[in-house]
């Protein structure tokens, strides 16, 4: 009786020890951000630890795509997977098996990776799936255009009191057409910006948003210089102070347009606030100085009486020199 127990356990052991056992990985996820997709194949029991008896197959659905033969270091690829290659091939005798394949070749299913070492065999299934990644975070979207939204929004609110309360030139037809150009290229800007998994046109988005903002830069000081001409230092403040936010933006631009996953969309989103805040305070400064224009007597209205004064002074002398 206990002989028969000592020859079965002894059998399971041998036959546990014919199984190679791996680093279990169930997934791997792929984004647009992934220039290579790595496949891990570890296999955690190798004895012999010579390449001469390793011999790795790699299957994508059950069809094999990559043999590597360690007796002859021959490796043999199918057409469609033409950049697989072992991950680190000088680690292999210690287990290392795992995969890489550039994006472009990577597709989506079941991957199996076999391993023989001599007469012991084992395998273990890799599932590679595709995971949207949007370029920057939804939050960082909403901030980015409604800082965006603001300070164009304030500039026409600025432009149209302007216009109601002062006469019409053809400076303010340039600064209508200005702001037409960047409320297109900003809306623009928005609908390819927006996205569920990174693109370039995401890229384009930005550039459209943040680049041609510039234009609210001389309008402003524009605006400002119609409202109350004998005030151009608060003027020239403004001025440098939207500058500075547009300075701000354009270098987060520059931080994130190389960025697969940007870490500098903040930089962005301070420029731009502080471009829509200084587009405020303008909005305010030509309400104010409208409302206090519109308080004082027209200076015809108040030369004319004073002329008229004058005048019959002027009458009335010389009618009396007649009389003498």
């Amino acid at each position: 009786m206990w002989a028969l127990g000592t020859w079965v356990l002894l059998g399971a052991v041998c036959a546990g020890s014919a199984q190679l056992q791996f680093n279990v990985t169930k997934s791997v996820e792929q984004t647009a951000c992934n220039k290579t997709v790595i496949l891990p194949c570890i296999v955690t029991n190798l004895i012999k630890n010579n390449i001469q008896v390793i011999f790795v197959k790699w299957k994508l659905e059950k069809k094999a795509f990559f043999i590597f033969e360690g007796s002859t270091g021959k490796i043999n690829r199918n057409e469609s997977f033409s950049s697989a290659a072992l991950e680190s091939p000088q680690n292999l005798t210690s287990g290392i098996a795992s995969l890489t394949i550039s994006k472009t070749q990577a597709v989506r299913g079941n991957y199996s990776c076999e391993v023989t070492e001599s007469s012991r065999e084992g395998e273990t299934v890799i599932e590679l799936i595709y995971h949207r990644v949007p370029w920057f975070t939804p939050v960082e979207n909403i901030l980015i255009i409604l800082s965006m939204v603001l300070a164009i929004l304030f500039y026409w609110i600025q432009l149209a009191v302007t216009v109601s309360k002062f006469e019409t030139t053809l400076l303010k037809i340039g600064l209508f057409i200005a702001g037409v150009v960047i409320t297109i290229s900003a809306v623009v800007g928005f609908s390819l910006l927006i996205s569920d998994d990174f693109k370039p046109e995401n890229q384009i988005g930005l550039g459209l948003i943040v680049l041609p903002a510039v234009i609210l830069v001389p309008c402003q000081y524009f605006l400002l210089q119609i409202v109350y001409e004998n005030n151009l230092l608060f003027a020239i403040g403004v001025v440098i102070l939207e500058s500075l936010g547009y300075l701000i933006a354009v270098i987060g631009f520059g931080l994130c347009i190389t960025a697969c996953r940007p870490k500098n969309g903040a930089v962005v989103i301070a420029g731009l606030a502080i471009m829509a805040l200084i587009a405020l305070v303008g909005l305010i400064y030509a309400i104010l100085s409208g409302y206090s224009k519109k308080e004082q007597p027209p200076r015809k209205a108040v030369e004319e009486p004073l002329n008229a004064k004058v005048t019959g002074e002027s009458d009335r002398i010389c009618y009396r020199g007649g009389d003498m």
